[in-house]
């Protein structure tokens, strides 16, 4: 299964997401899961550094099976940096309500 852990500040404001695990719907190539989850949450990150010019610290699995995204102190451009992510979560969840026993998002407060 994919977990999602999302670090959430009681403001709302995400610090980071971290992405762990492997869906394990279909063999490797063929995993919808593995591959919608893995679109989005790169999309996001890639539309992040191409639309608001910074980069999140970004720590990544050499296997594929890992993802943690930590992004910066809030500033000018968190805003932006803020609606990318939770656009990306809400797709996360989308995944989540159709295939939920191969993907989890857990909310860290």
């Amino acid at each position: 299964m994919i977990k999602v852990i999302i670090d959430e500040q009681p403001t709302g404001r995400i610090r980071s997401f971290e992405m762990s695990g492997h869906a394990h719907f279909a063999e490797h190539g063929k995993d919808l899961v593995c591959a919608g989850a893995s679109a989005v949450s790169f999309g996001a990150v890639n539309a992040i550094i191409a639309l608001t010019g910074k980069t999140p610290q970004i720590d990544q699995g050499s296997d594929g099976g890992y993802l943690k995204v930590t992004f910066p102190e809030a500033d000018e451009k968190d805003h932006d940096i803020q609606l990318i992510v939770k656009a990306m979560i809400v797709s996360l969840q989308t995944i989540e309500q159709d295939y939920g026993q191969h993907i989890q998002l857990i909310f860290k407060k």
